[in-house]
This record gives structure tokens, sequence and C-alpha cells, in this order.
């Protein structure tokens, strides 16, 4: 047995997508024989896990490996591994910009890294491997788990949409389903080592089942999830518009484990614009979903996200978006200021828009969803939530003594703890006291807490990581 293993950093870019193949790296690496660097230590192989979405992933990686540049020569045993979408995307120009990377690995084949890394140490050269379709789905490879009370659950990869400003299917392929059988056998044995709460993950979720037929095996899904004993919450990113049908909106009231809360990506209020994305529906069937969900589950949180200064979008098309942003009353959303990507459509469309046209559309944007988000979180004040206690959540739960989690709707809400030994995985109901445009603040006695197995582990995690096949869970509070 090797008394001084080599240590390893995973540093994670970009989606939920990406925070799942992280966690595979790790326990990949761990199987391998590698230990997680301590903090403050120098490893000795450095993982970065990579996003192509928006234009400054290039600038983020290669300032990043460049900072590196000196600890690499004065270590000369250190390695550097580059993966996911920009390795995937950039290839072997990676080492050709940054000749100290020892290894280059795509979305499709992370479980290469360990064999990649000692390949490049016998060889004493840099190892590029790029497969172009999957090799093995995530999901079957060792897991290095840091949560232990919340997991993501791969139940797709890949997408089969052609929008014009994505580069993901280009670089994650067509989408790949997995056998129901697969996921919930996952997801019980994740349940079965403490996790209270699931996300199912896919590029397009709702559009699960295509591959073997069933275009209604999304909301089975959601229903079978019902019947696992000890899943508390069951919650699904991200859902296309297009392919979202009114059994996954029953599936979701009818299911009592399953969150009233949902991610609805929007992009654009305009419907010229939405033509020009080449995404299929218009801002009348998007509302009509909205509203849908609504008269199903008044309860419901929506997010959603937005791209702002597609080419083209004038500015009825921007005063469009705000229409559709005042009617949906998203509780957050993630925003976007659009940049071309090499390799797609809209990079060469005409009518770029001009920088400082974007930003201040943007900062319009900005103020309109937290004028919208502050009254909707407003309208909590006073209410009873259930919220499950993590770690990461609150920056400043240190100098407030407070902790932090996630409502059942998945709004972030501060709490007060007491006298209350409330442990990460622990499931407390407490009082809104306090709201702003993107967190909740609950500063009163709890009104009940409830210990669980996960707060136990949390208190005694397993010494070491899981080295088979099944558990995915997300690193909290990961840093960037």
């Amino acid at each position: 047995m090797n008394e001084n293993p080599r240590s390893y950093e995973v540093r994670t870019f970009g989606c939920q997508m990406n925070v799942h193949d992280s966690e595979r790296l790790g326990g990949l690496l761990e199987a391998a024989g590698y230990v997680r660097a301590a903090d403050g230590d120098q490893p000795d192989v450095v993982v970065f896990n990579t996003c192509a979405v928006r234009e400054n992933a290039d600038n983020r990686l290669y300032g990043n490996l460049g900072q590196l540049r000196p600890t690499k020569t004065a270590n000369p045993g250190m390695q550097i591994a580059v993966g996911g979408c920009l390795a995937q995307k950039d290839r072997g120009e990676i080492v050709k910009r940054a000749p100290w990377v020892d290894v280059v690995f795509g979305t499709h084949n992370i479980g290469s890294l360990p064999v990649l890394l000692e390949r490049a140490r016998h060889n004493e050269s840099a190892e590029v491997e790029i497969l172009e379709s999957l090799e093995v789905f995530p999901s079957t490879l060792p897991t290095k788990r840091d949560s232990l009370y919340s997991g993501w659950v791969s139940i797709s990869v890949g997408c089969n949409n052609s929008c014009t400003f994505c580069i993901v299917p280009a670089l994650r392929g067509k989408e790949k389903d997995r056998r129901p059988g697969d996921i919930l056998a996952e997801v019980q044995a994740l349940v079965a080592e403490g996790a209270l709460e699931v996300t199912l993950l896919g590029q397009n979720v709702n559009s699960y089942g295509v591959e073997f037929g069933d275009r209604l095996a999304f909301g089975k899904l959601l229903r079978a999830c019902g019947d696992i004993d000890g899943l508390e919450r069951v919650r699904f990113t991200s859902p296309h518009p297009r392919d979202f049908t009114d059994d996954v909106i029953a599936a979701m009231a009818e299911t009592p484990n399953v969150c009233h809360s949902l991610h609805m990506p929007l992009q654009s209020g305009s419907d010229a614009v939405l033509r020009a994305m080449r995404r299929s529906y218009r801002s009348d069937k998007y509302l009509g979903i909205i509203e849908k969900v609504r008269t199903a589950m008044p309860d419901a949180a929506i997010t959603t996200d937005i791209i702002v200064g597609f080419p083209g979008e004038t500015d009825a098309d921007f005063e469009a978006t705000l229409d559709v942003v005042r009617a949906a009353r998203f509780s957050s959303a993630f925003t976007f200021q659009y940049s071309k990507r090499p390799g797609t459509p809209a990079a060469t469309l005409a009518g770029q828009v001009p920088k400082a046209v974007v930003q201040e559309r943007y900062d319009r944007l900005i103020a309109t969803l937290e004028e919208i988000t502050w009254d909707e979180n407003k309208r909590l004040v006073g209410r009873t939530v259930e919220v499950l206690a993590a770690v990461g959540e609150g920056r400043k739960d240190a100098a407030t003594g407070r902790m932090s989690g996630r409502a059942r709707d998945g709004r972030l809400v501060h709490f007060a703890t007491g006298d209350a030994k409330v442990r990460p995985g622990d499931v407390v109901e407490t009082v809104i006291t306090y709201a702003a445009p993107h967190h909740l603040n609950a500063d009163g006695p709890l009104v009940s807490h409830r210990r669980t197995r996960a707060g136990d582990l949390s208190e005694a995690p397993p010494a070491t990581p899981v080295k088979g096949v099944l558990l995915g869970l997300p690193t909290i509070g990961l840093k960037a």
C-alpha cells in the first residue's frame, strides 16, 4: 500500500452537470489511491472540470492555468489535467497554449482520468484523449461524496435541441437516457445512505424517455420516486418548455415528496428572438405553462434563465422580455449577457448588440427582477417553512450565529437555532421574520427540530468514499 499517496484537487466551473461529474472525478481518483489535498496544501494533481457555455470560460481557464505555471515549474512532479466541455471543444489546443498541462480529457471519457495521469507520468509527455461518444454513463463510476443529505441523480446526458446560442449539444452529444430501474436503484441506494433529497439531473429532463419511446416517462419517474421510503424531497433540473406536459404538472402536484419548485428557462420573452434562438415555444405557451403550474400548485416557486442582448434584439424585444418577467413573477433568475461562442450559429448572426446597450438592458432586467423577487419573498414573512439544514449556503452564518438551508420551494433561508443542536441534514420548521430579494431570515425560536440519519452521519461521516456504482451527491460550498 502506498504510504505517501498523491493528493488531488478538483476545481469545478459551470453547471450542475459539471458538479456531478466532479464528484465522479474525485471518486475515480480516490479509488485509484489518491487522497484529497488538505486545505492550504499544494496538491500533486489539479483537475480543472471546465464549462464552455460563456465567452469568458476560456479566459478563466487559461488565467487559472497561468497562475499555476510557476508552481508547476517549482514542482516538476505536479500534474495538471483539464476536462469538461472546454476540453471537448479545444482538445489539443489546450496543450499548445499551456504546454505545462499534462492531461486533456473530454466529456465522454471522464473514467479515463487515472489511466491518463499514469500514462503522462510514465511517458513524460502530455496525454490528450477526446472521445466522440459516451464511454460509460457517469453514474456507474465511483463517487467522492461530500454531502450525505442531498444528491444529484443523473437521468440523461446530452441534448437533442439545436438552440443557436448553445454549444452543449456539440460537446455532450445527443441525448442518452438511463433506464428507469437504474435511476430508481440509485435513488434508493442514496436514501439508504441517509440522503433526504435528490435532484434529477439532465440537459432536458422532461424529454426523458425519448430514447426508449415513452414520452410520459418523466412524469412516471417522478411518481415512482414518491414510492421510495425515506425520500423526503425530489427536485429536477432543467426542463424545456417545448416538452413540458400536463402529466408532469400532475405528477408534481400529486406526489407528496416532489417539491413545488420549478426551474423553467425562458431565455427571452420576445417571440422574434425565441425564433432566432430556435427555441420551439413562444411567450404565450410559456406563460400558459406557468399558469397551469400555479393552478395546480399555488405555492410553487418558479425560477428561470434569461439572456439579454441576443443578436438582433431590439428595444421592443427587450420590453417583451420584461413583460413576461412581470407576468411570470419569478422567485429567482439566472441572468446572462449574450456572449459569442465559436461554433454556434448565433456567433455569426447579423445584428450583434453593442456592449453598452446590452449592459443598460441587463441592469434594467436585474432591477425589475429584484423588485419582483423581493415582493414575492415578502409574502412569506410570518409563515412557517420547513428547512433542510445545509453546509456552505450561508457565507455569514459564523458571524450571525445562524444556520442556512433550503425551504421546500428552493428558497434560501438563514435561521436562528437558539439552544438547539441543529446539524447539517437535520430538518427544522421556523417562521420567516424578514425578506430580502435573494434570501429569507428566520430569527425567532424554532417551531420544530427533527434529527435525521443524515444529521447523525454529518457528525460521524464514513471514513472512505463510496467505491461502487450509484451514489452521486453534490458538493456543497465547492470553491470555484
